[in-house]
C-alpha cells in the first residue's frame, strides 16, 4: 500500500487579524493612493489655482492653496501616500515653495509607469530609469540657469522682486503682488545677509483694515502684554532710550503658596515680610540705577513694580514672549539678564524710537531705528482671520524664495517653461538608449509635462493645444517659452516676462519627486498590524491583572 505524503504543519508567523498584502496588486494600490492625493492638490496649482476649505474636528476652518498645508490638514492615513506628505513638507522646509508641484510630479511619474508595471516590467528597471532621467534633468537645469550679477544692487533687487511676485502669483494675495513683493524683499534685506535666519522676521496678525494697511516695521513690534493699573501712568513714547531685557520676576509672592514659616512673635513675621519687600525694592533700585527707560521681562512684573516704574517715568512690560524678547535683543543690542545686580552699560540696548501705538483694535509696542537691527516685523491686516492666516503662509513662501535667491542667485523661467525644456531634452536623449530603459526615460519626460498642463487646465485654457505650441517652440530652441494664462496665444517667453524662480526650487522638486516615486515602487508588501486599525489602541494587560488590582495586591500594568 502506497504511503501518503507527510502532512505539512501549519506555520503561523503573524498575529491573527494581521493584514498582509503583496505583489503587483499591492504596488498598483499604492500608486492609486498617491494619484488620489495628487488629484486633490491638482486644482490649486498655478496663477489660476483654486483654494481648499478644510474644517478640522474642532470645527475650525482654514482656507489655503499651499500644498504642504493642505496635506498637513488632511491627516492622511494611507502608509504609502504619506510619503508624498513627507516630500511636500521637506520641500516647504528646504525652499518654501513648489510644494504642490513636487506632489503632482511624483504622482505623475507613478501614473506614467503604471502600464509598464501591469505588463510585468521589473520595478528596479523603472527605478534605474528614473534615477538616470533625474540626473539628466538636474544637469540640464544647471546648464540653463541664469546667474544674476550681485555686484549691481539695483538689478539684484529687481531680480528678488520678480522672484517674490512669481511665488505670490498663485496665492490669494496675487492682486497685491507689487505691494507685498516690496515688503518681502525689504524684510529679507533687514536680516544679517550672511546668516539670513528667517525666524528673526516676526509676523503679527491684526484683524480689521485692508491688505494695504499691512506694514513693515524695521525693528520689533509685539502686542501689549498683560499689565497692572500703574501701566497707564507710564510714558509711552521715548527717543533714544536705553532698553533693558530681563529674565527676572519682579513680583511679590503670596506667602501661603510658597513656604511654611514658624514664628514665636508677630514682630518676627513682620520682619520676614519686610525682608521680602526689601528684596524687591533693591532689585527695582538696581534697575533704575542702570538708566534704562524701557524694561522688558520674560517673567511677570507685578503691580508694585509697575507703579514704582510709573512714578519714575520708566516703561515696563512683563510676560514678553521668548521669541519677541530674542528679536528685541537682536535689534537693540545688549543681552538678556538673569539678575538685577552688576548690570553695566554693555548689557543695555538702545533704539532711535520706542512707542506704544494703536493698530486696529490692539496696542503694539514698537521699537524702530534700531542700530543693530538684523530683524524686522510684518504687521498683517485683513478682514477674516482665515484670510490673514493664508496671507501669512503666502508671505512665508515668498520670504523663503527670496532667501534662496540671495543665497544662490541662479534663476530659471517659471510657468512650465523649464519643465517643457527638460521634457524635450530628456525625450530626445531617450532615443539613444536601447531596451526597456528607453520607455522609462520617455515616461519621465512625459510626466514633466503635468506642470504646464495643469496650469492650463486650472486657467481654463486648452491644454492640448498649448502644449503642442510649446513642444514646437522648444524643438526650435526657444528654451524659455512657457504658459501665459493672460495672453491670447497662451504661450510666451517667460524669462522676458519676468516669471522667474530660483533654480533650487526646481532642482529640489525634481530630485524629491524622483526619490519618492522610487521609494513607492520599491515596496511590494504591506503588513498591517491589526492594532494599528483601532484608534489609540494600547497594549493589552496580561490576563488576571484586573482581579489582582481589585484585590489590592497588584497595580495593573500601566500603558507603556
Amino acid at each position: 500500500m502506497q504511503r501518503g505524503l507527510p502532512m505539512q504543519p501549519t506555520v503561523v508567523l503573524l498575529k491573527e487579524g494581521t493584514d498582509a498584502s503583496q505583489g503587483k496588486p499591492q504596488l498598483l494600490s499604492n500608486i492609486s493612493a498617491c494619484l488620489a492625493i495628487a488629484e486633490t492638490l491638482a486644482s490649486t496649482l498655478g496663477p489660476r489655482g483654486m483654494d481648499k476649505l478644510i474644517v478640522n474636528e474642532r470645527g475650525e476652518a482654514q482656507i489655503t492653496n499651499d500644498g504642504a498645508t493642505i496635506l498637513k490638514l488632511l491627516d492622511i492615513v494611507h502608509p504609502a501616500a504619506r510619503t508624498l506628505v513627507d516630500i511636500a513638507r521637506a520641500q516647504d522646509a528646504e525652499v518654501g515653495d513648489g510644494t504642490t508641484s513636487v506632489v503632482l510630479l511624483a504622482a505623475q511619474l507613478l501614473k506614467e509607469v503604471r502600464t509598464l508595471i501591469e505588463e510585468g516590467v521589473n520595478p528596479h528597471i523603472i527605478m534605474k530609469g528614473f534615477r538616470q532621467a533625474s540626473q539628466l534633468a538636474l544637469q540640464r537645469i544647471k546648464e540653463l540657469q541664469i546667474t544674476v550679477d550681485k555686484s549691481d544692487p539695483e538689478r539684484f533687487r529687481s531680480l528678488l522682486l520678480k522672484c517674490a511676485s512669481t511665488s505670490m502669483s498663485s496665492k490669494l494675495i496675487h492682486s497685491e503682488k507689487p505691494f507685498f513683493s516690496k515688503m518681502v524683499v525689504d524684510a529679507v534685506e533687514c536680516l544679517d545677509q550672511d546668516d539670513l535666519d528667517e525666524s528673526l522676521i516676526g509676523v503679527k496678525k491684526i484683524a480689521g483694515g485692508g491688505l494695504q494697511d499691512s506694514l513693515l516695521v524695521r525693528g520689533v513690534a509685539f502686542k501689549k502684554t498683560f499689565t497692572y493699573a500703574g501701566a497707564e501712568q507710564q510714558p509711552k513714547h521715548f527717543i533714544d532710550p536705553l532698553v533693558l531685557c530681563l529674565n527676572v520676576e519682579l513680583e511679590l509672592k503670596a506667602e501661603k503658596d510658597n513656604a511654611e514659616v514658624r514664628v514665636d512673635a508677630v514682630s518676627d513675621y513682620q520682619a520676614i515680610v519686610d525682608a521680602e519687600w526689601e528684596i524687591i525694592y533693591r532689585k527695582l533700585e538696581a534697575i533704575e540705577m542702570t538708566g534704562a527707560k524701557v524694561v522688558l521681562s520674560k517673567l511677570p512684573i507685578g503691580d508694585l513694580a509697575t507703579q514704582w516704574f510709573a512714578d519714575r517715568d520708566i516703561f515696563c512690560a512683563g510676560r514678553v514672549a521668548a521669541g519677541d524678547l530674542r528679536r528685541v535683543v537682536q535689534a537693540v543690542g545688549g543681552a538678556i539678564q538673569s539678575t538685577c545686580s552688576d548690570i553695566g552699560k554693555e548689557h543695555l540696548g538702545t533704539c532711535g524710537l520706542f512707542e506704544e501705538r494703536q493698530i486696529g483694535g490692539e496696542r503694539y509696542n514698537i521699537f524702530e531705528d534700531c542700530p543693530k537691527a538684523k530683524t524686522c516685523t510684518l504687521l498683517l491686516r485683513g478682514g477674516a482671520e482665515q484670510f490673514i492666516e493664508e496671507v501669512e503662509r503666502s508671505l512665508h513662501d515668498a520670504l523663503m524664495v527670496v532667501k534662496r535667491a540671495i543665497r544662490n542667485g541662479e534663476v530659471v523661467a517659471g510657468g512650465g517653461a523649464i519643465e517643457m525644456e527638460l521634457s524635450a531634452y530628456i525625450r530626445k536623449h531617450a532615443l539613444n538608449i536601447p531596451g526597456k530603459l528607453q520607455l522609462v526615460i520617455a515616461a519621465f519626460a512625459k510626466a514633466l509635462e503635468i506642470i504646464p498642463r495643469q496650469i492650463c487646465d486650472n486657467a481654463g485654457l486648452d491644454s492640448t493645444d498649448i502644449l503642442n505650441k510649446l513642444r514646437m517652440k522648444h524643438a526650435n530652441g526657444e528654451v524659455w517659452y512657457g504658459v501665459d494664462v493672460d495672453g491670447a496665444s497662451g504661450v510666451r517667453n517667460n524669462m522676458d516676462a519676468f516669471v522667474w524662480e530660483p533654480s533650487l526650487v526646481k532642482i529640489n522638486a525634481i530630485s524629491s519627486a524622483s526619490e519618492a516615486a522610487c521609494l513607492i515602487l520599491s515596496v511590494d508588501e504591506t503588513v498591517r498590524n491589526p492594532q494599528s486599525e483601532q484608534q489609540n489602541a494600547g497594549p493589552k494587560a496580561p490576563p488576571g491583572t484586573a482581579q489582582r488590582a481589585l484585590r489590592g495586591r497588584g497595580r495593573g500594568m500601566g500603558r507603556r
